[in-house]
């Protein structure tokens, strides 16, 4: 016998057959008292209403979490795909509902200045607010909820799962936290200055109001600057490169612990002079500790055309950073090389050595250079 079935639910069960379930962290069933979403009646997700958005007329809402502004009709979603209007109700779909999750070294995020060495329980839900069309984990950042096998895993279950596993932190991190932003307010709520720290790996595409929320109770944040340039932004990731760099003055303006990321593309975001005016601008805004991060792009998504960035083109945009005043600059995405290491910027003596993502010698001292006692900026162990 035949039954009717709803939109969500003939997505869900389309999605099943074509989409790899990525929940790949074995540890999971024998820690969770939590159900994957096999159940194929079972397709409404999180019900919770959405933070940061003002009813307008006909049922319609404007929601007011990111600078794209979406004004969603009743029954439709935002850009990002995870909020969903209902019958005037703005509500997220991703609560709670995590699409994979694994503990990772900090350094993977990267953050090179937060408790060094230790590991972050780390997890995204699907969605995301911009289109990077060189993203690593677009199959769950430009999924719906439908369309991607979660888990019901509230805030103090995670909790929970991070101190049984003696993680130190617990990040948000592979799609875009923003979109389930209220997943990780209400986690951070509960860590904060409590053992276990949170820690939200973001593009920066936010408005102020809730990113000032984030920062009274988040630990640290690092921020992607995918460019210095708004051409780069409008045709590589669908976004505005001004909000982010609004973003970044907040967060020194809050005084939370923050590290940037610049991902190096061939040809499109290299150029000397382009790297030039992003450090001068770090520098004249934000100072010359916090860190910076140029890492190496491989193909993948709808970028198959450029070749990996050459390994010159990283230490020449580390060695313009370096001159220009910036304290603590790195190259990542090359396993081995001494611009993994952290030195220190007075005297140039090495405190932290690193292989990749993991950390092979730790000289910090009571958060100080034990050469010449300067202190480093940074939160440490």
């Amino acid at each position: 016998m035949s039954r009717k079935i709803n939109r969500n639910q003939f997505l869900y069960k389309c999605s099943l057959s074509t989409l790899a379930l990525t929940l790949t962290s074995g540890f999971l069933p024998s820690l969770l008292n939590s159900t994957l979403l096999a159940d194929s009646d079972r397709v409404t997700l999180s019900n919770v209403e959405a933070m940061f958005y003002k009813k307008i007329e006909n049922k319609k809402v404007k929601c007011e979490l990111c600078p794209r502004g979406c004004e969603v009709a009743d029954l439709e979603r935002g850009y990002c795909g995870v909020r969903e209007n209902r019958d005037g109700i703005y509500r997220t779909l991703v609560h709670s509902y995590p699409c994979t999750i694994h503990i990772d070294p900090i350094e993977k995020k990267p953050l090179f200045h937060f408790y060094p060495g230790s590991s972050a329980l780390s997890l995204a839900t699907t969605g995301c607010n911009i289109l990077c069309k060189f993203c690593q984990n677009w199959e769950i950042s430009q999924a719906r909820p439908e369309q991607i096998p979660n888990i019901y895993l509230p805030p103090k279950e995670l909790i929970k799962i991070a101190k049984n596993k003696k993680c130190k932190s617990i990040a948000f991190t592979y799609t875009e936290p923003v979109v389930f932003f209220e997943y990780v307010y209400d986690t951070a709520k509960l860590t904060k200055n409590s053992e276990v720290k949170t820690i939200v790996i973001s593009n920066g595409f936010i408005k102020e109001k809730p990113l000032r929320k984030w920062c009274s109770v988040l630990d640290a944040i690092k921020i992607d600057l995918k460019a210095f340039t708004e051409d780069f932004y409008k045709k590589m990731c669908d976004g505005k490169l001004k909000p982010v760099l609004e973003t970044l003055k907040i967060l020194k303006e809050e005084g939370i612990w923050f590290e940037i990321v610049t991902l190096l593309l061939p040809d499109q975001n290299d150029s000397p002079s382009e790297i030039e005016a992003l450090a001068n601008w770090i520098l004249e805004n934000l100072g010359p500790d916090v860190p910076l991060h140029f890492t190496r792009f491989f193909p993948t998504f709808q970028i198959t055309n450029l070749p990996p960035t050459p390994k010159s083109s990283l230490e020449r945009a580390h060695k313009i950073a370096k001159k220009v005043g910036l304290h603590y600059v790195y190259i990542g995405n090359i396993p081995g090389h001494p611009f993994e290491n952290t030195y220190c910027h007075n005297c140039n003596h090495l405190l932290i050595s690193r292989y990749g993502f993991f950390v092979r010698q730790y000289n910090i001292k009571d958060g100080k250079c034990p050469n010449c006692g300067i202190s480093i900026p940074g939160i440490w162990s």
